[in-house]
C-alpha cells in the first residue's frame, strides 16, 4: 500500500510539473528561465604605475600672472596658425595608458578647464587613479570692444585667455589602477563637452594608428590621391585651393 501510495504521488507531481510547463509555453512565463553563464575577459595587470604627487586635477588660474609688480599684459594679434595643423609634440602618452586627445583645432578657456577638472575630479577614485594636464593655462589674451562702441579708436581691451589647441594634441593623461572600460566612461562625458572635436585613446590604440598610417600609403589602390591631384592641377583646384593644403595635403582645415 505504501508503494502505491508513493506511486500515485509522483504520478500526480508529474502531472502538475507537465500542466505548469504547457502554462508557461502559452504565456510566456519566465519563472523557469535560467539565464546564460557570462564569461567576462580577464582584467589587464597594471604594473609600473608611477602616481604623482597630486592625483587630482590642479585648478587653472584664469590669466597668467605678471612678472613684476605694475606690469601691463601685452596684447597680441589673433594668429590662427597656433590653431591649424597637427600638432607635433605633444602627440604621445607620458604614463602610457589613457587620455584625451583633440580631433580638430581650438581654444580652451577658463571655464573649459572647470568643466573638465569638475568632470573628471568627482568620478574618479583618487585611491587608485590620477589625472593630469597636458595642456598650458590660459595664456592667449582674447580682445574685445564694448557694446556699441564705434569702428575704429585701436584695438580693445583684453577680456579674456585662451589656450590655442592644435589636431592630435593630448589634451589631459588619466591611469593608475583602472582598465579601459571604467577610463572611457569617465573620460567620454567630458570629450563630448569640449568646443571641438575629440575621442578617448589609449597607449594601444595610438600604436596601432601609427602602425596603420606607415601602411596605408603602400596598400592605397586609388590611384587618385590629393598630392597627385594637386601636383598634375586636376580640375584647376589651384586656383582655389588654401596654401596649408600644399603642406598637409588636404588633412586639417
Amino acid at each position: 500500500m505504501d508503494l502505491l501510495r508513493l506511486s500515485c504521488r509522483i504520478s500526480s507531481v508529474g502531472k502538475l510539473l507537465v500542466k505548469l510547463n504547457n502554462v508557461c509555453a502559452t504565456t510566456r512565463c519566465v519563472h523557469f528561465y535560467i539565464p546564460p553563464v557570462r564569461k567576462f575577459n580577464v582584467p589587464e595587470k597594471q604594473e609600473n604605475v608611477e602616481f604623482p604627487e597630486k592625483r587630482k586635477l590642479r585648478p587653472v588660474e584664469k590669466a597668467p600672472q605678471p612678472t613684476y609688480a605694475g606690469q601691463k599684459m601685452p596684447k597680441m594679434p589673433k594668429q590662427l596658425i597656433d590653431m591649424r595643423g597637427p600638432e607635433e609634440t605633444h602627440t604621445f602618452l607620458m604614463h602610457r595608458q589613457y587620455g584625451i586627445r583633440s580631433l580638430q583645432g581650438g581654444q580652451l578657456h577658463h571655464g573649459h578647464f572647470e568643466m573638465i577638472r569638475t568632470g573628471i575630479n568627482r568620478n574618479m577614485d583618487e585611491t587608485r587613479m590620477f589625472a593630469m594636464w597636458r595642456v598650458d593655462p590660459p595664456w592667449k589674451p582674447i580682445t574685445k570692444k564694448g557694446q556699441g562702441h564705434r569702428m575704429g579708436g585701436g584695438k580693445g581691451s583684453i577680456d579674456h585667455y585662451t589656450t590655442p589647441i592644435r589636431a592630435r594634441r593630448i589634451i589631459l593623461e588619466m591611469g593608475g589602477h583602472l582598465e579601459w572600460r571604467e577610463a572611457y566612461q569617465i573620460l567620454v562625458r567630458v570629450a563630448k563637452k569640449l568646443p571641438f572635436k575629440a575621442d578617448v585613446v589609449s597607449h594601444k590604440l595610438l600604436l596601432e594608428e601609427a602602425e596603420e598610417e606607415k601602411i596605408r600609403p603602400t596598400t592605397n589602390l586609388n590611384p587618385f590621391t590629393f598630392e597627385d591631384c594637386l601636383k598634375k592641377n586636376s580640375t584647376g583646384l589651384r586656383s582655389w585651393i588654401s596654401p596649408y593644403d600644399y603642406i598637409w595635403h588636404g588633412q586639417y582645415r
